[in-house]
C-alpha cells in the first residue's frame, strides 16, 4: 500500500480516495505517486518558509492530480494549500478552491467553510475527524481543550487557526499552538503563533513577557545555515 502519513491524518483524508492503493491491486500510477511526494514537499516547505520550494512543489502536486481531469481531487489540492496556510495564520481567501466549488464534494464545502470559519452545524459530521470536536464545541475553553487533545501537530495547528480566525482562541489555545509548531520546528507557524502571544502581551501592559517573546522570534528569525 502506498502510505499517506506524511500527509497529516486530518488533511490526507481529503486525499486518501485518490492517493492510496492496495499493494494486491494493479500497479499504482505514477501520478498518484508523484502527486503524494509533491504535496508532501509543498507543505513541509511552507511550514518551514521556503516559499520558492512551496510554490514549486504545489504546481508539481496540482499539474499531477489535474492530468486525470478529475475536478474534485484537483480541488482538493487547492483545499490542502489552504488548510496549512491557516495553521500559519495566512488568512487569506481560498480562491483556487473557490473556483472549483462546485466540483467538490460536499465533505470538501464542509472543510473549506470550516476553515474560513464560516461552518454551520450541519457541517460539522463532514469535517476530518479530528476537527469534529473543535468545531462542535461549546465554548472557547472546551474548544482548546480538543484542540491540545488532537495527536497530529498539523492538524492540530489548523483547528487553532480557524478558531483564532473566529476570535475564540484563548491564552491556553495559543500556547498549545506555539508549543506545537517549536516541538516541529515550523517557523512559519512559530512566528505567527508567538507574534499573536507577544500581541496580546502588550495589550495586556505585559512588557516584560512582551519583551520575552520578541526575543524568542528574533531567535526564530535568523537566517537558515546554508
Amino acid at each position: 500500500m502506498i502510505h499517506i502519513n506524511l500527509l497529516r491524518p486530518a488533511l490526507a483524508a481529503l486525499l486518501s480516495a485518490a492517493l492510496a492503493a492496495c499493494s494486491s491491486g494493479p500497479p499504482v500510477p505514477d501520478w498518484k505517486m508523484n502527486a503524494q511526494s509533491s504535496v508532501e514537499r509543498f507543505q513541509a516547505a511552507y511550514l518551514n518558509g521556503n516559499a520558492l520550494v512551496e510554490q514549486t512543489e504545489f504546481r508539481r502536486a496540482r499539474s499531477q492530480v489535474a492530468g486525470t481531469g478529475k475536478l474534485e481531487l484537483v480541488a482538493r489540492i487547492e483545499l490542502l494549500r489552504c488548510a496549512t496556510r491557516v495553521a500559519s495564520l495566512a488568512f487569506e481567501d481560498c480562491a483556487g478552491f473557490d473556483a472549483l466549488q462546485a466540483d467538490a464534494t460536499a465533505a470538501d464545502r464542509a472543510y473549506a467553510a470550516w476553515l474560513a470559519g464560516k461552518a454551520q452545524t450541519a457541517d460539522v459530521a463532514l469535517l476530518p475527524e479530528a476537527q469534529r470536536a473543535a468545531a462542535g464545541a461549546g465554548s472557547d475553553t472546551a474548544a482548546a481543550s480538543a484542540v491540545a487533545a488532537i495527536k497530529d501537530p498539523l492538524s492540530q495547528l489548523v483547528a487553532a487557526g480557524v478558531l483564532l480566525r473566529a476570535s475564540r482562541a484563548t491564552p491556553e489555545l495559543l500556547d498549545t499552538a506555539v508549543a506545537t509548531a517549536s516541538d516541529q520546528g515550523w517557523r512559519r507557524p512559530l512566528l505567527a503563533w508567538l507574534g499573536v502571544q507577544r500581541l496580546r502581551a502588550e495589550q495586556a501592559g505585559d512588557t516584560q513577557a512582551a519583551q520575552r517573546i520578541a526575543r524568542r522570534m528574533a531567535i526564530v528569525e535568523q537566517p537558515l545555515a546554508p
